[in-house]
């Protein structure tokens, strides 16, 4: 049983190993921070916490560092989620703001979080299976080129250039414009691509193939906006903490590109009661991410269930801070997305 000096001596061993990258000892301790007792009861106290694992030495005679134990007990009790600063705050709010549709809010998000972080950053696309369709665009670009546009009410985007196997003019695009948005104007995304299925045998034959490539292409888009992905940002951060894993960062950047691995982690981690998840060290093995943390909070999307972001370090990083810029950052992407 830890008691609660033990616990305060475990916060500022993590605390303070997180700033200096060094093991910490119970003079450093003593020296640093106001416990009111000798080096030799601190010493004991973490005596106590190495007896429960929550604490090791790296090297003989030396100060210790936190274990993977230690850090969760460190999340689950001690870390304080610090408040962002005013200017952290309307730095959001002004990176966010500029943002003109999904694909750039996001890909805006987790820029943003990985500076203020210094982790990789990730950003789960929300999950659009309650997402309807708002428009159809069809732009012709050349005789045989259209460009198809799927709009949807959550604010997703889709464009893809097709290929015609015949010439079509403008007066044609319109009635194929119109045809299409009948059918699927306001359909769920699920429903969408069924009620495109019998569009092409309801034109001349000769149009039938053009029709047929067009609803091909909207049928892809409407799959791509059903299927979880992740926009990451920061990989960079990993590399200038290089120090900090063991061996090489190769098996990390690998899981890292695997994105199946990190939406299954994702889907697995519940939010605590700051909305918040934390998943550390030991705990990422199955996915290839021991050696690291992954600290994630829940966002919305009008049409879209919770969808997950968050950050990817070191075990040896600044938790609180980081905990309450992800917390910070989902918050104002739900508001943000909320308003489009």
């Amino acid at each position: 049983m830890v008691s609660e000096r033990g616990l305060e001596v475990l916060r500022v061993i993590v605390h303070d190993y997180v700033a200096s990258r060094e093991p910490v000892g119970s003079k450093s301790i003593v020296e640093r921070h106001q416990f009111g007792v000798s080096a030799a009861t601190i010493r004991n106290d973490m005596a106590l916490l190495e007896e429960e694992e929550l604490i090791t030495a790296p090297h003989t005679s030396s100060g210790r560092v936190p274990t993977d134990k230690g850090y969760r007990l460190f999340v689950n009790q001690l870390a304080d989620l610090r408040p962002l600063t005013a200017a952290q705050r309307q730095a959001i709010e002004t990176f966010l703001g500029d943002s003109t549709d999904l694909d750039e809010v996001l890909a805006r998000t987790v820029r943003l979080l990985a500076q203020l972080t210094n982790q990789v950053a990730l950003v789960q696309y929300p999950s659009f299976s309650r997402a309807r369709v708002r428009h159809v665009e069809l732009v012709s670009l050349a005789a045989t080129r259209v460009m198809t546009v799927l709009i949807t009410d959550s604010g997703q985007v889709e464009q893809r250039l097709v290929e015609l196997p015949a010439p079509v003019d403008e007066a044609f695009l319109s009635e194929l414009r119109a045809s299409v948005n009948a059918l699927v104007g306001g359909a769920a995304l699920s429903d969408a691509a069924v009620s495109l299925a019998d569009l092409p045998s309801r034109f001349r034959p000769d149009l039938a193939a053009v029709v047929g490539r067009v609803v091909a292409s909207l049928v892809e888009q409407l799959a791509a906006g059903r299927q979880d992905r992740l926009v990451m940002a920061g990989a960079a951060n990993l590399v200038r903490t290089g120090d900090d894993f063991s061996g090489n960062l190769y098996p990390v950047l690998e899981a890292i590109e695997e994105q199946v691995a990190l939406l299954r982690l994702f889907g697995e981690m519940q939010l605590d009661a700051v909305d918040v998840a934390a998943s550390i060290g030991r705990e990422n093995a199955s996915f290839g991410l021991a050696q690291t943390s992954v600290l994630a909070s829940g966002y919305t999307s009008s049409g879209s269930e919770i969808a997950r972001i968050g950050v990817l370090g070191p075990l040896r990083m600044d938790y609180s801070s980081n905990m309450a810029a992800v917390r910070a950052v989902a918050r104002y992407l739900s508001s943000t997305l909320a308003e489009r």
